[in-house]
């Protein structure tokens, strides 16, 4: 078992946020069809709007909640080596500094990496929370500009990923869970290629893997 899966089970590590629900049944399920396809190996598969489900915005949604379950995971691994950047600025990838503006109107300020990343978890959570865009009533219709926050939220987290790439690489190694963080970033880059969810401009910060992860899923089409 890796040391990371000890060190969870053990209670001495836990996910960075508390886990998300699903909150209805059939995003549940869709999430139990991703594992499952994920087990069998075929990760473009895996990302693919599944043939019985004509709904691809409860695709979006039930693949963001994981997706976001999984970043707080790995993020809890490194919270406390994240805990050295502490002046704004400090701590994002080289030639890059992300700064937090929460919404229309308002001025991105200045932050340190583990503050970026705590505004951004928590913001993922708040939008996940809202049934307004998340809806969980079948009969309610998802909001027309609903593509739009899922776009948003990748963004953001894809940053998340190339700070975890950056600055706590080492800590995963020490961990043993570089496979866990390369698995998840390869599902999550192959979702954001298929829906074309983050700008290219964004992939600067993690261009070598990017690239390599996007011939892959060119070559993985049937």
């Amino acid at each position: 078992m890796p040391k990371f899966r000890a060190m969870l089970d053990k209670g001495e590590k836990s996910m960075y946020k508390s886990l998300k629900l699903h909150g209805s049944a059939k995003r549940e399920s869709l999430s139990a069809l991703t594992k499952k396809t994920l087990g069998s190996g075929n990760m473009r598969k895996a990302v693919e709007l599944p043939a019985d489900e004509p709904d691809v915005n409860e695709w979006l949604a039930a693949n963001t909640v994981d997706f976001f379950n999984e970043i707080s995971l790995l993020y809890g691994l490194v919270w406390d080596d994240a805990q050295r950047f502490t002046k704004p600025g400090e701590g994002f990838p080289p030639g890059f500094e992300y700064r937090w503006g929460g919404g229309p109107g308002q001025k991105p300020i200045r932050v340190s990496s583990v503050e970026y990343v705590d505004y951004v978890l928590t913001w993922v959570e708040d939008q996940l929370d809202n049934e307004d865009i998340f809806v969980v009533n079948a009969e309610v219709e998802f909001p027309e500009d609903f593509k739009s926050y899922i776009d948003d939220i990748f963004k953001r987290l894809f940053r998340v990923f190339a700070i975890m790439y950056h600055q706590h690489f080492d800590v995963f190694e020490e961990m043993e869970a570089v496979e866990h963080l390369n698995t998840c970033f390869k599902h999550f880059m192959y979702f954001s290629f298929h829906f074309d969810l983050i700008d290219e401009k964004e992939f600067g910060a993690l261009e070598g893997p990017v690239q390599n992860l996007k011939a892959e899923y060119d070559a993985s089409a049937p």
